[in-house]
């Protein structure tokens, strides 16, 4: 992209609401991104069946709080 253009887009963006620019930085992060909301969340959903079925079927270790912490001190140590 040549500075011309980025010049005209710089002059097109300035003459946006706040609401527009605001949708406008958004979109260009998303893209960024590379992932959509939709299939990061599907993601974090399918993990969450998973991982509740780990717990429900037995499969799963779980640790009570003051275990958690002791590991995550003996780690960070």
């Amino acid at each position: 992209m040549t500075t011309e253009t980025l010049d005209h887009l710089r002059s097109q963006i300035s003459t946006l609401s706040e609401s527009e620019s605001a949708a406008l930085a958004r979109e260009l992060i998303m893209s960024l991104d590379g992932l959509s909301d939709e299939t990061v969340e599907q993601a974090w959903n399918d993990e969450t069946v998973r991982r509740v079925s780990k717990v429900k079927s037995g499969k799963a270790t779980l640790l009570s709080r003051d275990e958690f912490r002791s590991k995550m001190r003996a780690r960070l140590s």
